[in-house]
């Protein structure tokens, strides 16, 4: 039973508004797993595609164990993140290992699974079994942040603890996934942050923030420091019809993923002798250059990338080694497309495909 009245007001709101997501329309641990692994920093319309194509793709848990990493990779291309990726397929093998194919009901097994923390257990515990666990997501903080004015730096030490606290304290018990998503979609659909609709909001009248007319000033945020920006250059290597890629190794940005070999530029460095710096750090070979091949532009999360491509080509008796590279393929430019890149190199690769 609803046990007190700001969770009531909310999930009276939520049986009349929440929204229709495909993750909602089945009654799959597994599918709640992957729609919070997806919904990571990746907003819900990108999302669903996505969605859709993996679930088709790998159904249940032992088809994504059974896949190859670099199919894995290649479904999520152009999601970000890829991290999310390969600790979903890493987490499956745990599963299908460990626990007989099925997602542990308990929030402290699935914490020690890779790629799920706090939030993500909280979620899938509550949503998949009905566990009364709370859940702390982006659209969470900021509703809680406002609703109860909270004004410690949101991220910080303190304002998790009372954030978590306050979580906790006003979950239903035996509603907390309810409770939880209709959280999750009051912050995404009323208390956005820029443009909150307050006279909507089913809980405007407990909001302190909005007592106060403090709401577009919560939550508190640090300042955030200014977004770097590098110049890449990468070499388009060609030779007897064939072009080379290299895969990044798994630990840093786009792990895994195949890319057209280069780096960054380094102070009062040249774009051709950055570029021929790097291929003989990475590969151990010399490259001649004969042209650009265009210049590419990309916004990560905390920082900007301006890429130079040029077209190359080395000496026939050359032969490059992985020395900085995961590993290193020599391949037709038709078989571009079956290999999983970060959006840069995938726009080089479509631009080499299409002549």
């Amino acid at each position: 039973m609803v046990s007190n009245l700001l969770a009531q007001h909310l999930l009276n709101w939520y049986g009349q508004n929440k929204r229709a997501l495909p993750w909602r329309e089945i009654d799959d641990p597994y599918t709640v797993w992957v729609s919070e692994i997806m919904l990571q920093q990746t907003r819900v319309e990108t999302v669903i595609p996505y969605y859709a194509s993996w679930m088709k793709r790998f159904p249940t848990i032992a088809a994504l164990a059974q896949a190859s990493e670099q199919d894995v990779l290649m479904l999520w291309e152009g999601l970000g993140y890829y991290r999310r990726a390969r600790y979903l397929h890493r987490a499956a093998q745990i599963v299908m290992s460990e626990y007989d194919g099925s997602l542990p009901a308990d929030v402290n097994l699935l914490r020690e699974l890779p790629g799920i923390g706090h939030y993500t257990a909280g979620a899938i515990a509550s949503i998949a079994y009905g566990l009364d666990e709370a859940a702390l997501d982006g659209n969470i903080r900021r509703v809680l942040a406002r609703l109860f004015d909270i004004t410690e730096p949101i991220g910080t030490p303190e304002s998790e603890s009372r954030l978590r606290e306050l979580a906790v304290r006003y979950l239903p018990v035996g509603k907390a996934g309810d409770y939880n998503q209709a959280l999750m979609d009051l912050g995404a659909t009323i208390c956005t942050p820029r443009n909150p609709n307050c006279s909507q909001c089913p809980l405007h009248n407990m909001c302190q923030a909005y007592a106060k007319g403090v709401v577009l000033e919560r939550p508190v945020t640090n300042t955030k420091p200014k977004i770097p920006h590098y110049t890449v250059t990468a070499a388009v290597i060609q030779r007897n019809g064939k072009v080379l890629i290299a895969q990044r190794p798994l630990d840093g940005l786009l792990g895994g993923l195949w890319e057209f070999p280069g780096g960054k530029i380094k102070p009062g460095e040249a774009l051709v002798s950055c570029l021929q710096r790097e291929i003989r750090e990475e590969l151990d070979v010399d490259v001649r250059i004969s042209g650009s091949l265009g210049v590419y532009r990309h916004a990560y999360t905390h920082f900007r990338v301006t890429l130079h491509a040029f077209a190359c080509t080395m000496g026939s008796g050359d032969e490059p080694l992985a020395l900085q590279v995961r590993d290193i393929r020599w391949i037709a430019t038709d078989e571009l497309q079956n290999y999983p890149m970060g959006k840069i190199d995938r726009q080089i690769a479509t631009r080499l495909i299409n002549g």
